[in-house]
């Protein structure tokens, strides 16, 4: 199904399950199908809604700048919700969908049950040069996203041992990756690189979140790890569990435990 946002960006959405809702939000350059493998597991007690960002797999993707952000993403959350009829829910988001989910968690606190942090931050990403990302966009914007991927395969920068032993064991990834980076909008990169290398820290605002929170994060994802550990440490009440053998995508790489983590939490936060 499709959801169109207030802006008019149709936003490709599937769902699964029945009960209390839970929306899954993919990173960037991901795509809803990032949680395929658990959509009927977990909506075997709630109802399960995951959707391709603007600029992604198969929404709309609009070729301005401008129209890429956290706070748009941050609203298309809630235009999906709208969209669906969806009140108050559990609200997961990993990676970029992470900030994302942050700033949607921050601006309307009474919409969201319950949260899950997933290999994200909570500001600019540890190790990643504004400047390097300046040239990566202009590339993207000036001779297209295709110039850039040699430059991101060299650069390797989420790439840990349990990526390629996942990548050894699903042959098919690779495919899926290549459908993603085929699906993507070279001006969505560009404009949403530059806000994630460059957007405020928000780690002190975290203790403003009131709601049961997990923070999860795979062991060998090293940007990620001490900034779950210190979103943990934050907001009051959180839960942090640390996948063991994974990296950036731990629904994929360390699936039993990532599922039995999640599970475990939404089971203990009653939603």
């Amino acid at each position: 199904m499709r959801v169109v946002t207030d802006d008019g960006v149709g936003l490709a959405v599937v769902e699964s399950g029945a009960g209390p809702p839970l929306l899954l939000v993919h990173g960037f350059g991901g795509a809803k199908e990032d949680f395929a493998d658990h959509m009927d597991t977990l909506g075997a007690h709630r109802r399960v809604v995951a959707f391709d960002h603007r600029g992604h797999g198969a929404s709309d993707a609009p070729d301005d700048v401008a129209a890429y952000s956290l706070d748009r993403l941050a609203a298309d959350i809630l235009c999906v919700a709208d969209g669906l009829d969806i009140g108050a829910f559990t609200l997961l988001g990993h990676s970029m969908g992470g900030m994302a989910v942050r700033h949607t968690v921050l601006a309307h606190p009474e919409r969201i049950d319950a949260l899950v942090l997933m290999d994200t931050s909570h500001g600019p990403v540890e190790g990643l040069d504004p400047a390097l990302i300046d040239v990566a966009a202009q590339i993207a914007l000036e001779d297209g996203k295709d110039a850039l991927k040699p430059l991101l395969e060299a650069a390797a920068t989420l790439d840990t041992p349990a990526y390629y032993r996942m990548i050894e064991q699903r042959p098919d990834y690779e495919r899926f990756s290549q459908y993603k980076w085929d699906a993507l909008s070279g001006v969505m990169w560009a404009a949403m690189a530059r806000e994630i290398a460059r957007q405020p820290d928000q780690l002190d605002r975290l203790a403003e979140v009131s709601c049961p929170t997990l923070v999860l994060v795979g062991d060998q994802d090293l940007p990620f790890l001490r900034d779950s550990e210190r979103m943990a440490a934050t907001i009051p009440g959180a839960e942090l569990v640390v996948i063991p053998n994974a990296g950036h995508s731990p629904q994929f790489e360390n699936p039993a435990a990532w599922f039995a983590a999640l599970d475990g939490f939404l089971a203990r936060a009653r939603v």
